[in-house]
This record gives structure tokens, sequence and C-alpha cells, in this order.
């Protein structure tokens, strides 16, 4: 007779199969990985000498003053990682919520509501929560408005991969005598991990694109310098502004894939 040990052992082994296989670190993965950082580096280092090589003038060197635009930089750090904790935090545990028996049906209506809120004018929703908001600072604000846009891609990614899993590992699983938040987080949450970081990846990038707007509340940020740009019709500071914000876009998106390998079981 077959004991509940060697079965489970054997539903592993089906998991196991149903994974897809581990990425192996070679050459192309190397380049992979070493390319997006290096690029950035490169084009920094371009815009370094640019920037200590040019004529400015006295509003576009004080707009550019390193020290200023060191302060934007960690300014806009710090609401891209805040907001996109904050969004993990939220988004993955609803979305595991939403693939259960008793909220299934709740999905649709949920990601419908996600959709309209990504939906809305980006500028329009963090001035109106700044007004609605009164007694919050800017960065708050900011980071609400920037939580509420980078949602969508992380819950709806959560769910899509959760409903991807084989439905025959999961029933397999609980048969053997697995509970459900057993089967949850050794079954179904390793599965859906490469779906689910595919999420958190984009989400990163919007919500670094979408942080240059908190200047217009107070949040701070690279928007400031970019705005100053626009503003003064000063093309340099524009663009300098809008470069040094697409780096940090691929950095983040480059520490989004670091970050999926590091958390990707062993085995995917």
């Amino acid at each position: 007779m077959t004991s509940a040990t060697q079965i489970e052992a054997e539903v592993e082994a089906e998991v196991e199969v149903a994974r897809p296989r581990a990425r192996r670190i070679n050459g192309e993965g190397i380049v992979e990985l070493l390319a997006l950082p290096v690029l950035v580096v490169i084009v920094f280092l371009g815009y370094l000498w640019w920037r200590d090589s040019a004529h400015l003038d006295a509003i576009e060197s004080s707009s550019l003053n390193w020290a200023a635009v060191r302060v934007q930089t960690w300014q806009h750090i710090r609401l891209t990682l805040v907001s996109a904790a904050i969004v993990v935090w939220v988004a993955v545990p609803l979305g595991i919520a939403l693939t259960r028996r008793g909220l299934r049906r709740a999905a649709p209506v949920v990601v419908a509501v996600a959709n309209a809120g990504q939906a809305a004018p980006s500028i329009g929703l963090i001035v109106l929560l700044f007004i609605w908001l009164p007694s919050w600072s800017g960065f708050w604000v900011s980071v609400l408005a920037l939580t509420l846009y980078g949602v969508l891609p992380v819950l709806r990614n959560t769910i899509t991969g959760l409903q991807g899993v084989d439905p025959d590992l999961v029933e397999a699983a609980r048969g053997i005598g697995m509970s459900a938040p057993s089967t949850l987080r050794r079954v179904e949450l390793p599965l859906a991990l490469p779906v689910i970081m595919s999420g958190v990846r984009t989400s990163l990038v919007l919500i670094v694109g979408t942080a240059t707007l908190a200047t217009f509340v107070g949040g701070g940020g690279l928007g400031e310098t970019l705005n100053t740009g626009i503003t003064l019709f000063r093309f340099s500071v524009m663009v300098s502004a809008a470069l040094l914000v697409a780096l940090l876009a691929l950095v983040v998106e480059w520490f989004g894939r670091v970050l999926e390998l590091v958390l990707r079981p062993r085995g995917i």
C-alpha cells in the first residue's frame, strides 16, 4: 500500500516536471544581466561629459546643480520604492484572494475597477487626491496616486499566474492531505511566480515614469527639473531631466530582473 509520504513525493515530482527548467546563467544569461547596467553607465558617463563641458547660462547651471539633482533623484527613488512596496503588499494578497473559491466571481469586477483607475489621467488623479486629502503631505499623496497606478499589472498577473496553474496538480496536492495554505505556498505560488514578477517589473517602470508628476503637489522628484525646463523653455534642462528619469527606469527594470532571479524558487 502506497504511503502518504510516497504520494506526496510523487506530487512534488509532478510539480517539478510542470515547472520550467531553471534558467542557466550561461553566456546569454550573463549578457542579459550585464548589458543593461553597462548601457546605463555608458549613457550616464556621456551625460557627465556633456554636463561638464557644456556652456550653460545661470538658469541652466542652477537647475542642473549636482546637489539639487542628487536630492531630487533620491526623492524619486524613495517615491518609487515606497509605492512599489505598497503595491506588492496590496496587489499580491488581493490577487490570491480573488482566485479562491469564495471570491472568484468578483475578480472581473475588481480588475475592471483597477483598469478604470489606471485609465484616469495621472496628473488629474494626483491633483484631485491632493485636494481631497488636504492634511496629507505631497509625498504621501503622490505615493497613494502611484500605488493606484501600479496595482493593476501586479494584480492582473497574480490572478493570471495562479489561474494558469494546472488544476490536476492542485487537486493531487489536496488529495494527499495538504491544506489550502500549504498547497498555495508549495505548489501554486512557485509556479505562478514568474508571471507575478513580470507584473512587478512592469509596475516598477510605470511608477518611475509617473513619479515625475509628484512635483505638482510638492512630492519632489526629478519632475521638478523637468518642469523647470518646460516652464522656462530650457531645452538642455528638460532633456537632462528626461534622460535621468529614463536611466532610472532602466535601472529599476534591471533590478526587477535580478530580484526575480533571486526570489525564484529552485527548479523554476
